[in-house]
């Protein structure tokens, strides 16, 4: 098994990864990134984000994306895991535990203060996974998101008093 950087070549398994997930996540409607937008965002002039890979063998069983936060009150960058994905079938070998691995070391080695990620209600599995090494549920937080028209509403100053 092994960990590796996705490259612009990448981008097509990229986004086969982010579908399959939305696909288990029951999301996959609301998938509308495109390998375009993908290589623009992820490997163009100003990337947001980065890719690895899991693989074993010649074959690429896992991803994770993630990206650099700022916590004020640490005063230090921190690291966000915005997808993590095994596919079923790879499932249970230790992939998933040598991605956050490798991300851990990722947030240690460049100097960030946290690693943090978010989890469905519902993901069970997952939740029993993240507990088993050492993660804990922010409960007392709760995510706020403004999309589409909320967000051009907003922009505009609308949206509220």
């Amino acid at each position: 098994m092994e960990i590796e950087s996705a490259t612009r070549a990448d981008v097509p398994e990229i986004l086969s990864f982010i579908r399959a997930l939305a696909e288990y996540e029951h999301l996959s409607a609301d998938v509308v990134a495109t390998e375009d937008g993908l290589r623009e965002s992820l490997f163009g002039p100003h990337p947001c984000g980065e890719v690895v890979f899991a693989r074993d063998g010649g074959v690429r069983v896992g991803f994770a994306l993630f990206f650099h936060t700022y916590s004020t009150f640490l005063g230090r960058k921190g690291l966000y895991l915005e997808d993590l994905f095994v596919k079923p079938e790879h499932r249970g070998r230790g992939y998933g535990k040598a991605l956050l691995q490798h991300l851990a070391n990722v947030a240690i080695e460049r100097g960030c203060g946290r690693f943090e990620w978010a989890v469905l209600h519902w993901n069970a599995p997952a939740i029993g996974f993240y507990e088993k090494l050492g993660a804990r549920a922010m409960n007392e937080w709760t995510v706020y998101r403004v999309t589409g028209a909320a967000l051009q509403a907003l922009a505009r100053g609308g949206g509220g008093s």
